[in-house]
């Protein structure tokens, strides 16, 4: 798979080692409700700030109309929570840690309704 934007990268990693990429955070998150019972060693998104993968579990996530993440969710994954805060003053938007956005996913409302694929 070719990622378009570096920003908006995910990866899912087994633990044999088999690596799925993902386009965007919210692919991941959705592959993730449909395999719920396979484990993974490793849960990585690219960070916004950094474009590097990180684990998914210490990043903040905003979820702004003014940034949107490839597949139309508007999900961007920051390093930490001060630069989530200072992405959030500049854009706009609501700021999730990890376990809040797994949880609220499928609750979330859709900002731009055009934009989903």
């Amino acid at each position: 798979m070719t990622i378009v934007d570096q920003r908006y990268a995910a990866e899912l990693v087994t633990d044999k080692g088999k690596v799925y990429k993902f386009d965007a955070i919210e692919c991941l998150i959705n592959y993730q409700n449909e395999h719920q019972k396979a484990t993974f060693a490793h849960i990585l998104v690219s960070t916004y700030n950094n474009k590097t993968l990180t684990d998914a579990a210490g990043c903040s996530y905003l979820r702004s109309e003014n940034l949107p993440s490839p597949m139309g969710m508007y999900i961007t994954a920051v390093s930490d929570k001060g630069t989530a805060e200072e992405l959030r003053q500049d854009q706009g938007g609501q700021i999730y840690s990890w376990e809040e956005l797994k949880k609220n996913f499928n609750q979330l409302p859709v900002i731009k309704p055009q934009a989903l694929h």
